[in-house]
């Protein structure tokens, strides 16, 4: 970052990126990738994705306090966005004509696995995602649950990946026809409706999505500071709730997801376009900081985040997902949205879907709906996505089958009588004592009666007592 613009500060930092944050670029596949990172090496690894229309930057309120809490802590600029570019494109801004084949999401969980790689690390505590960047987290722990050893998911629901024709004998194949997202089938009731409408990744899918956006009639920034605005808990107008699945109902959702017809997001997001006064109130993504975005966002274009919107509706590019079809998410996930977020509602089902079939490790509190916090959860509450993010870690990621990730322990007799005991697989945040009492009822053998396993740091020192001794 050489160069001084408006979204910098003199010495070359972005505007809002603490101190103690760090941005390096880092050769992947076909990438050189722009990453943010803070924490130590050495410390479990975690990856923060973001959404569209974001950047890296948009994790530079949880980067520090988590990097603080014991993690390395990493935030990339994803492929087709802000600073990380592709030998593929590397002669301008990514095209409506380039191949889309690199945008497909196993093309970009490759990317991520890399990544995790590339820093060195064949264990990821947890991957964290949101929006689109949710989507990609989810697959990662799906695919890989050897290597993303928990997942977050912020703002969309994971609903599994899809489906393939199942007893065809007895079902209606129509039924279970190929699709990544059900917008493409919801499309032509919502063009019948009265006004007409369109889903937006219908539009986001179009030729002249990106041109629309990228050169805004209002000017980017004002784009840019209308669309933010809308979808966060700012815009009162947010009353999220179930929907069912038709399209009277679905219309019920503000324009920016179901849109008039004929309209460009340029357009909805001006016609809600924050007063001066509420501009001055937002402390969360003041005007200096929304700059970041508007200097990346000019330099490149948007045709990068939209390609994975096309991917939705392309099936020769993302039929491969097929190949996971009745795979649940078998790690320790938890779902974080702000309680104004239509994000969470908008694929009627889906977060039901999530918690009852496709993660088998959520439980209901890690389904949480936080106050005052609308889209974009970890800019406008941080400290409560921070809190929830370390409760989750520090119960579910930090738990492993004993004996099997602290190697120390292998050796112990009465490891056999423990295996169904927990213990954390790497130190504790705040380097406190753990005590883990295992009770005759919980062991097969009644000659070890009990047991005291203590877990401080890396050390664990195993002591136990034989009441028949």
């Amino acid at each position: 970052m050489s160069t001084t613009s408006e979204g910098m500060q003199p010495e070359g930092r972005w505007h809002g990126l603490p101190s103690g944050i760090s941005s390096r670029m880092l050769p992947i596949r076909d990438l050189v990738m722009h990453i943010l990172e803070a924490g130590e090496p050495s410390s479990p690894l975690l990856i923060l994705l973001h959404g569209f229309p974001e950047l890296a930057i948009s994790w530079r309120k949880i980067i520090l306090p988590l990097a603080q809490s014991g993690y390395h802590v990493v935030a990339p600029d994803q492929r087709g966005y802000g600073r990380t570019t592709s030998i593929l494109t590397s002669t301008g801004p990514i095209r409506y004509e380039d191949d889309l084949r690199p945008f497909r999401m196993l093309n970009l969980v490759n990317d991520i696995v890399a990544l995790a790689y590339a820093l060195g690390y064949k264990s990821v505590a947890a991957v964290i995602g949101h929006d689109f960047g949710s989507a990609l987290a989810a697959h990662c722990a799906l695919i890989r649950p050897d290597l993303f050893k928990s997942v977050v998911l912020m703002s969309t629901p994971f609903a599994g990946p899809p489906s393939l024709p199942f007893d065809v004998n007895k079902s209606d194949r129509g039924q279970h026809e190929w699709t990544a997202s059900f917008a493409p089938r919801m499309d032509d009731a919502l063009a019948a409706l009265d006004p007409p409408r369109k889903h937006y990744t219908t539009y986001f899918s179009t030729p002249e999505a990106n041109m629309h956006m990228w050169h805004a009639p209002q000017g980017l920034h004002s784009f840019l500071r209308g669309y933010f605005h809308v979808k966060s808990a700012d815009w009162s107008i947010n009353d999220p709730h179930p929907l069912t699945a038709c399209a009277a109902a679905l219309a019920t959702m503000p324009h920016y997801y179901i849109m008039p017809l004929h309209a460009t997001m340029t357009e909805v997001a001006q016609q809600n376009a924050p007063t001066p006064e509420e501009v001055s109130r937002n402390a969360w993504l003041p005007d200096e900081e929304l700059a970041v975005y508007v200097e990346e966002f000019a330099r490149t274009g948007f045709q990068g985040g939209l390609n994975r919107y096309r991917c939705l509706f392309d099936k020769q590019v993302s039929e491969d997902l097929t190949a996971f079809a009745g795979k649940r998410i078998d790690v320790p996930a938890m779902y974080l949205s702000g309680r104004k977020d239509w994000g969470v509602y908008q694929s009627p089902g889906a977060l039901d879907k999530m918690q009852l079939e496709a993660c088998s490790r959520m439980s209901a509190d890690d389904v949480v709906l936080i106050e005052g916090a609308g889209h974009w959860v970890q800019q406008e509450q941080p400290e409560q996505v921070i809190y929830h993010l370390k409760r989750f870690l520090d119960r579910s990621s930090y738990c492993a089958p004993l004996g099997i990730t602290h190697g120390c322990l292998n050796s112990l007799e009465f490891l056999p009588c423990c295996l169904p005991i927990l213990i954390p697989a790497v130190p504790p945040l705040d380097d406190s004592l753990w005590e883990i009492i295992f009770r005759p009822e919980l062991t097969s053998q009644s000659e070890l009666p009990t047991s005291i396993v203590e877990v401080r740091g890396h050390n664990a020192i195993a002591q136990y007592e034989d009441d028949h001794a």
